[in-house]
C-alpha cells in the first residue's frame, strides 16, 4: 500500500521577498554535465532559494521533479515513495513502492529498482531535485539512495540539497568522476551581491562602513545577511553600532535554533568548549575536550558546515564568525571561569608542541603574563638559530610593550630578533634599553648574561653595521667574556673573525672564525655556523687559497640548505665566495648563479644599508663576472656601485685593491711574451701577490708608488695569460717562476 505524497512536497517552495537572482550559480547548475549534483551548505547559505529558483526556469525548457524532504522522510519505505510520487508526476508507467512495513532492502534492489532504472531510461531529458537530504539518516534508506545513484539511466540528472557531507556513495561517485559539487564558498554572497541584498531590505543605499561590518560578520552568508538587513531596517535612522550589536545579536538567535540546539550534548560541550580556539585540529581540541575530539572534529565538519576547513598539514577548520561570537557568549554566560581554564590548558599544550606563538596568546589571554614570558624565554634561541627572528619578534609583540622594555632580558632577546632579521639599528635601540635597567647578571639564553650577552649583540651590530674597528674592540672583550662551546661564543668569535676580515688580518680572522665554526657545531646554532663557515670561504679567498676557499664554501652553502637559510643574509658570504670559485675555474655561468644567490640573500637588508663590505665584493664580482661576458657597460654599472658601496666601509682600498682587475675595461690582449719575460721588478710583485697584502701595502713594502705596481700587475696578467691575482699566481706556479 502506498500513501499519497503530500503537494507542498512537491513543488518548490514560495521564494522570499527581496529574494536576488544568482545568475551565476544558475549558469553553473546549467553547465554540469554529471548525473549527480551535490549542494552542501549550512543552514540559511540559500540552497533551497537557488534551487527553486533554478529549477522554475529548467522547466521551462525540460521535465524537472522537486521533492522537499524532512524527518518524516527518514524511512525507507516513506523515502522512496515521495520520490517515486515526484517522479510519477511526469513519468506515470513507473512503478509503486510499498510503503511502512512491506518494504524490505532486499525487495526494493531486486523488484523496484530495476523496474524504476528500466521506466526512467530512454526518455527525455529528467532532472530530479531532493531538498533537504539532511533529514535522511536512515541506515537502509541511505543504502538504497546509494544503489539508485550509483546506477542511473541515461537522461536523467539528480540534484541533492543538503547540511551534512553525504556519505555512501559520494567517494564512489567522487573517483568515477560522476558528481558535481556547490559548497558553502560557491554559495558564498559577493560583496556586490551582499550590497544588493542589503540594499534592498533597507529601502534605501546602505553606507559602505555599515556595509562592511555585516558582511565581515556574515561573511556572505545569506541568512545572516538578511537577518541583518532586517534588523537594520527596524532600525530607522542610519544604523550605529547600537543597531549593529542587536542584529548580530538577532543573528546569533538564529544559530541557536538552527545550529546550536540540533546538537547532541556531546557535540554542543565540543563546540562550547573548543571556542578559545581559533583553529580547530585534534591535538589541541584532544587537551580541552577529552580521547573523542577527533571523531566529533570529524563529525562536526561533516555535519555543520559553519566550521571552514583551513590550509593545514593535517585536517584543520575555523568557525564561521558568527558562529564563534555566539560560543563565546554561551560559554561566558554557562560557566564564567571556564575560558581562563581552557585558555590554560590550550598554552600548555601549545607550549609543549613547540608552538610558540599559540601558546603566548592563550598565556595571556589566561591573564598569565609571567608564564607567557617564560615560554618566550625558553623557546628564542632556537628560533633565531634557525633564521625565524620574524617569528620571535611576533611573540614579543603579544606582549604588552611596556612589560618588555621593563625586563632586560626580553630587551636582549628583541635585540638579538632584529639582528637576525638584518636591522642592526633597531637592535641597538633595544640594547640601549637593555642597558639602562642595570639587571646586567641576570641569566638570557644558554651560558649567558644580560651583559655578556648585550656585548655579544653589539658586537653583532657593529660588524653588520660595517663598523669594522668598532667591532674588532668590543669583539676582543665579547669573546673574552663568553665560554667556549655556547653560541654566544659562537657569535662574537663569528663577528669579531668578521672584522679582521676586512682588516686583511686574513690568519687571524681564519683562527677566531675556525672557533666560531667548532663552537656553533657543538651549540646547534645554523644561524652561526653558516656565517662563519662562509666567512672562513671569503677569508681563503680574498688571502688567494683558492682550493680552501672552494671546501669552505660548498660545506656553508651545504648547511644552509639542511637549516633552511640559504636565501638569508648569513649565507651571502658562501654564495659570494663560491662565485668567486667559479670565476677562478672560469665557470662564468655558474658564477652568475651563486651571484643571484647571493643578491637574493642580501635583498633583506635593502632598506637599512648594512653589510657594506658584502655589498662591495658583491659588484665587484658581479663586474668580474660581466667583464668575462665582455659586457662592457654592465661591468661599468657593476664598478661604479661597488664604489658606492665602498664608501661606507671603513677600509675601502681593501676590496678595490684585491680585484685590480676590474679596473681595466678591456680583456687583457694577448701577447707573445711570456712568463719568462717577466722583469726583476714584476717577478717581485709577482711573489708579493702570493700573500694577504693589498697592491698598496705591495708599494709600501718595495719602496714604490702605488701606480707602479699597479701598472706591474696588469703586464704580469699580460704575460702570464691570466686575468685575476689567484690565476696569475697559479700560473707562475705552473711554469716553474715560482
Amino acid at each position: 500500500m502506498t500513501r499519497s505524497v503530500p503537494a507542498f512536497k512537491l513543488r518548490p517552495p514560495t521564494q522570499p521577498p527581496h529574494l536576488l537572482p544568482r545568475p551565476r550559480l544558475s549558469r553553473r547548475l546549467d553547465a554540469v554535465t554529471e548525473p549527480v549534483v551535490v549542494v552542501r551548505a549550512p543552514a540559511g547559505a540559500g540552497k533551497t532559494v537557488l534551487l527553486a529558483e533554478w529549477s522554475r526556469d529548467l522547466a521551462a525548457r525540460e521535465e524537472c521533479a522537486w521533492l522537499s524532504l524532512d524527518t518524516y522522510d527518514n524511512v525507507p519505505g516513506r523515502l522512496w515513495n515521495g520520490i517515486l510520487g515526484a517522479l510519477r508526476r511526469l513519468r506515470p508507467g513507473l512503478p509503486e513502492s510499498a510503503d511502512g512495513a512491506a518494504w524490505t532492502l532486499a525487495a526494493w534492489l531486486e523488484e523496484v529498482l530495476p523496474d524504476l532504472l528500466t521506466g526512467l531510461d530512454g526518455g527525455s531529458p529528467l532532472t530530479l531535485v531532493l531538498d533537504g537530504l539532511e533529514s535522511i539518516t536512515d541506515a537502509e534508506a541511505l543504502h538504497s539512495m546509494g544503489a539508485f545513484l550509483a546506477r542511473l539511466p541515461r537522461g536523467l540528472r539528480v540534484v541533492l540539497s543538503t547540511r551534512h557531507t553525504p556519505g555512501t556513495p559520494l567517494p564512489a561517485l567522487r573517483a568515477r568522476g560522476t558528481v558535481a559539487e556547490l559548497d558553502q564558498h560557491d554559495l558564498r554572497f559577493t560583496l556586490d551581491e551582499a550590497r544588493q541584498v542589503v540594499t534592498g531590505l533597507l529601502g534605501t543605499d546602505c553606507p559602505e562602513q555599515t556595509l562592511g561590518a555585516v558582511y565581515e560578520a556574515t561573511e556572505g552568508w545569506a541568512a545572516g545577511l538578511c537577518v541583518m538587513g532586517r534588523a537594520l531596517r527596524r532600525s530607522g535612522a542610519e544604523p550605529g553600532a547600537a543597531d549593529l550589536a542587536r542584529a548580530r545579536q538577532e543573528v546569533a538567535e538564529y544559530l541557536t535554533t538552527e545550529v546550536l540546539d540540533r546538537l547532541t550534548t556531546e557535540q554542543r560541550d565540543f563546540l562550547l568548549r573548543t571556542s578559545v580556539l581559533d583553529v580547530l585540529r585534534t591535538g589541541p581540541c584532544q587537551a580541552l575536550t577529552g580521547e573523542r575530539a577527533g571523531v566529533l572534529l570529524r563529525e562536526l565538519a561533516r555535519t555543520v558546515h559553519l566550521l571552514v576547513p583551513v590550509a593545514s598539514e593535517t585536517p584543520a577548520y575555523r568557525r564561521h564568525r558568527a558562529l564563534t561570537s555566539l560560543l563565546s557568549d554561551v560559554l561566558g554566560s554557562e560557566t564564567p571561569d571556564a575560558a581562563t581554564r581552557l585558555h590554560e590548558a590550550a598554552a600548555s599544550w601549545y607550549s609543549r608542541q613547540g608552538e610558540t606563538t599559540e601558546a603566548v596568546r592563550h598565556f595571556l589571554l589566561a591573564g598569565d603574563r609571567d608564564a607567557a614570558v617564560a615560554v618566550v624565554l625558553g623557546d628564542w634561541e632556537e628560533a633565531i638559530a634557525a633564521g625565524r627572528g620574524a617569528d620571535v619578534t611576533g611573540w614579543l609583540g603579544l606582549l604588552p610593550s611596556r612589560a618588555v622594555a621593563a625586563d632586560a632580558r626580553l630587551c636582549v632577546v628583541a635585540a638579538m630578533a632584529d639582528l637576525a632579521e638584518g636591522a642592526p639599528d633597531t637592535g641597538r635601540l633595544w640594547l640601549d634599553v637593555a642597558r639602562l635597567r642595570q639587571s646586567g647578571r641576570q641569566p638570557v639564553g644558554t651560558g649567558g648574561t644580560v651583559s655578556g650577552a648585550s656585548a655579544v649583540a653589539q658586537t653583532v651590530a657593529n660588524c653588520l653595521r660595517g663598523e669594522v674597528l668598532a667591532a674588532d674592540r668590543l669583539g676582543e672583550a665579547a669573546v673574552a667574556g663568553t665560554p667556549p662551546l655556547t653560541y654566544w661564543h659562537a657569535l662574537a668569535c663569528t663577528a669579531r673573525g668578521t672584522a679582521l676580515l676586512w682588516s686583511r688580518r686574513y690568519a687571524e680572522a681564519e683562527e677566531l672564525l675556525a672557533e666560531a665554526t667548532r663552537d656553533a657545531y657543538a651549540a646547534g646554532h645554523g644561524l652561526a655556523l653558516v656565517r662563519a663557515l662562509g666567512s672562513r670561504a671569503l677569508c681563503a679567498l680574498l688571502s688567494g687559497r683558492c682550493e680552501r676557499a672552494r671546501t669552505l664554501s660548498d660545506e656553508a652553502v651545504r648547511e644552509a640548505e639542511v637549516s633552511g637559510l640559504q636565501r638569508h643574509f648569513v649565507a651571502a658570504p658562501a654564495h659570494l665566495a663560491r662565485a668567486g670559485v667559479l670565476l677562478e675555474d672560469g665557470s662564468v655561468d655558474g658564477a652568475a648563479r651563486s651571484l643571484a644567490a647571493a643578491e637574493a640573500a642580501l635583498a633583506r637588508f635593502a632598506p637599512t644599508g648594512s653589510e657594506p663590505h658584502l655589498r662591495t665584493l658583491y659588484h665587484l664580482v658581479r663586474a668580474r663576472v660581466e667583464h668575462a661576458r665582455h659586457d662592457t657597460e654592465a661591468e661599468r654599472n657593476s664598478r661604479a656601485e661597488a664604489e658606492r658601496a665602498a664608501k661606507a666601509c671603513v677600509f675601502p682600498e681593501t676590496l678595490m685593491d684585491l680585484m685590480p682587475e676590474t679596473t681595466e675595461h678591456e680583456p687583457p690582449a694577448p701577447a707573445a711574451a711570456g712568463p719568462e719575460d717577466l722583469s726583476l721588478g714584476e717577478r717581485r710583485v709577482l711573489r708579493a701577490l702570493c700573500g694577504p697584502l693589498t697592491l698598496r701595502e705591495i708599494a709600501a713594502e718595495l719602496y714604490v708608488s702605488h701606480n707602479t705596481v699597479k701598472t706591474q700587475v696588469r703586464s704580469i696578467f699580460r704575460k702570464l695569460g691570466a686575468h685575476t691575482r689567484s690565476g696569475a699566481v697559479a700560473r707562475a706556479r705552473e711554469c716553474g717562476v715560482l
